[in-house]
């Protein structure tokens, strides 16, 4: 009897068949193996981007500075003290309630995910405070959601009560405000605060806004600029609308790698000008009043001619010439005539006595 010494009938097909399948399997790994890079090309992931929408030097550049918003601008002093006594109220109206608290907090936009740049302004006119910020955030869409958000607060919060920390109520008023058309989107509110007791004391006249203040945000691509202006004494609105065209403009102006657009500076102090026109004399020069006096009697001259006292007969008057009275320092030659006139005086003399002599003689004689 012969005893087999290996797998017969079925084991044996079956072992064969085991084999088989096994080399085909190999040879398919080693086929697939072989054509996979030819046929199947590897997805590398896309890379990511490490540089920043914004830097934190490119925040700082786009900032406004108080010169280009006018003299009456300058560095704040702190934050004012309304901002804890209104701001800080309580409302039923959830969304009334999420715009005192993005006020308060100036996160209206919500919390900037890359770099900011924050600069605070006092304006010595009517006391308001502007709080200018420069952000990036997360994407456009994030910053687009915000401002449709605010586009629906003038209806849903037009008007509405809130509660201060001491129980006094506030009527609050809401509108849209509005802005240049700069950026690529943008939204503006108005809010006004005012005594709720005084405005219901039943005399018609209403209350005073106890509070105004310019809300303002412009996206340009994932970075926006936002802004609050206003205090009790109000807020200027083309202080708003102003800091919005220019601050828009200078983001842009950075981000392309231009020189920031800005604005000329106005003096801060006008330069003084004369209240008065300059003092001319309350006198002119003094002149003499009077003419120089002139003698009023002229030289005297005798009424009567002289009378020769030995003939009884009057002599020839003496003459004066004009240019003779005049002269103060005798002349020389004046002198001499003088004397010549004196010796024909005497000669005349001389022979009206010899005449009279005679006529005495001859009556004497008859």
């Amino acid at each position: 009897m012969k005893v087999p010494t290996g797998p017969s009938g079925p084991y044996r097909l079956l072992a064969r068949a085991l084999t088989a399948g096994v080399l085909v399997s190999a040879s398919a790994c080693s086929l697939h193996g072989v054509m996979r890079p030819a046929d199947a090309p590897s997805v590398e992931p896309p890379a990511t981007s490490t540089t920043p929408s914004l830097t934190d030097a490119q925040a700082s550049a786009a900032l406004i500075t108080q010169g280009e918003l006018g003299g009456r601008w300058s560095a704040t002093q702190g934050g004012a003290t309304w901002r804890d006594g209104l701001l800080k109220t309580r409302t039923d109206a959830p969304d009334c309630q999420r715009l005192l608290d993005g006020l308060y907090a100036e996160d209206l936009l919500g919390e900037p995910t890359g770099a900011r740049a924050v600069v605070g302004l006092d304006e010595s006119g009517n006391a308001a405070q502007l709080r200018y910020q420069v952000a990036a955030y997360a994407a456009p869409s994030d910053v687009d959601a915000k401002l449709a958000w605010l586009r629906t607060l003038p209806s849903k919060c037009a008007q509405f009560t809130s509660t201060d920390v001491r129980g006094g109520r506030l009527n609050v008023t809401v509108v849209p405000s509005v802005l240049p058309g700069v950026g690529d989107a943008r939204e503006g509110l108005r809010l006004t605060m005012s005594d709720a007791s005084a405005a219901n004391a039943g005399d018609g006249s209403g209350a005073a806004p106890m509070l105004t203040l310019d809300f303002a945000a412009v996206r340009v691509g994932d970075r926006a600029v936002s802004l609050t202006n206003g205090g009790l004494g109000g807020a200027a609105q083309d202080s708003t609308q102003q800091a919005v065209q220019i601050g828009t403009q200078r983001l842009q102006d950075v981000l392309a790698g231009r020189p920031p657009t800005t604005a000329p500076v106005e003096p801060t102090t006008v330069p003084a000008t004369p209240t008065t026109a300059p003092v001319k004399p309350t006198t002119r020069p003094v002149h003499p009043t009077t003419a120089p006096v002139k003698p009023t009697t002229r030289p005297v001259h005798p009424t009567t001619a002289p009378v020769n006292p030995l003939t009884g007969r009057p002599t020839e008057p003496l003459t004066e010439s004009p240019a003779d009275t005049d002269n103060t320092t005798a002349d020389p030659a004046d002198t001499a005539d003088t004397a010549d006139t004196a010796d024909t005086a005497d000669t005349a003399g001389t022979a009206d006595t010899a005449d009279t002599a005679d006529t005495a003689d001859t009556a004497q004689e008859g």
